[in-house]
């Protein structure tokens, strides 16, 4: 269950696809109930229209009031055995839906974020307050990382689990090998995805090493055209804003990279694009050093950057660049490290809470 559209490729939409895939390659039966998406599944159900904000630095939409009697009938007819309700959820839509359950219904939920700024966490701290009562029907609550853990604990009194995000690693393989010298960034052109500080600290390269690298920019956003403007003001000729890229051809883009560098400066829980492009190969994977990416990487691994340190953040990017044993090093401990977030493994642990939220429900 997700408040937001089921269309978008954003981390929470990716999670319910795969889970409900693996779910339905298991035998189950599964219905994906969101706010306003297109119908072109019978097993989605559309429950309410949806309005775009912004939120800790992304757009999404979150729904109208949804009408409580189609609610009602729904869950009459299929009576679900379970309701997994992705969190924090809005009172408009996933709110009724839990309120509607009935009591033989196990309702579980994953938390999802970890906010940026200020803003973001008095607002979700209020959200908790005003569910304080409802959140208590939640049978089974898990949060994708240690940082999202802690971030429910503090903000909705919620104790959680962790159960990791999880991708089909086998979907994500490819026989694209890393192109020399080529450095790839994929996500939103946002500030706090880190692309700005990521160009500020290629012009701080080596002049010999920048001229034989080239830097791949995917993705869009509101400062993309600044981001442009900085990049010809600094002549670095080798960076290509490619825009944004079909889910398809993800896998080959990042499979191309020696380095994959995402530097976030913060608000992440987790850090699903990472864990992509370990799946596809790419040589190394780097992240900002912030608390969601950190939990993916590891906090010794060498692959966290400081984005907002541009000469330690240039000289990491040398490094990787030029050293190409501790990059088949950081390569090959980053292929093992993925496997624990496949959805085969991960999926059986989401099962395992959905039968200690309520023993009685078969899912075998």
């Amino acid at each position: 269950m997700l408040d937001d559209s089921l269309d978008r490729n954003d981390g929470v939409q990716q999670y319910v696809r795969a889970l409900g895939g693996w779910l339905t390659k298991q035998g189950h039966t599964v219905h994906y109930l969101a706010g306003q998406s297109k119908p072109n599944h019978e097993a989605v159900y559309s429950l309410s229209r949806n309005v775009n904000i912004r939120f800790n630095g992304n757009r999404l939409t979150v729904p109208l009031p949804a009408n409580s009697s189609d609610i009602k009938v729904l869950l009459a007819n299929e009576k679900y055995d379970v309701l997994h309700v992705q969190m924090p959820y809005s009172p408009m839509m996933a709110g009724k839906v839990i309120k509607s359950a009935a009591p033989e219904t196990a309702v579980v939920g994953t938390f999802h974020i970890l906010p940026f700024g200020r803003l973001q966490k008095y607002g979700s701290r209020a959200l908790g307050l005003v569910q304080k009562r409802q959140l208590k029907r939640l049978d089974a609550i898990c949060s994708v990382s240690p940082a999202a853990q802690q971030f429910a604990k503090s903000h909705f009194g919620l104790v959680s689990s962790v159960i990791p995000n999880m991708i089909d690693t086998a979907a994500w393989q490819t026989n694209i090998q890393p192109v020399p010298g080529r450095i790839v960034f994929l996500g939103r052109l946002v500030p706090r995805k880190g692309c700005k500080q990521l160009l500020k600290a290629l012009a701080s390269l080596p002049e010999p090493l920048g001229n034989t690298i080239e830097v791949l920019i995917a993705g869009d956003g509101p400062e993309r055209q600044k981001l442009q403007e900085f990049a010809n003001s600094h002549n670095l000729t080798q960076v290509k804003f490619m825009g944004y890229v079909d889910e398809h051809a993800k896998a080959d883009l990042l499979a191309s990279a020696v380095v994959a560098v995402f530097p976030s400066l913060g608000g992440e829980s987790f850090g699903i694009v990472l864990i992509e492009a370990m799946a596809a190969g790419a040589g190394v994977v780097l992240g900002g050093d912030n608390p969601g990416y950190k939990s993916v990487l590891g906090e010794d691994s060498g692959a966290l950057i400081q984005p907002t340190h541009t000469g330690s953040f240039a000289q990491k990017l040398e490094l990787f660049l030029t050293d190409n044993l501790l990059n088949e090093k950081i390569h090959n401990q980053q292929k093992q490290l993925v496997q624990q977030y496949d959805i085969d493994t991960v999926g059986p642990q989401i099962l395992n809470m959905y039968q200690t939220a309520k023993p009685q429900i078969n899912t075998n």
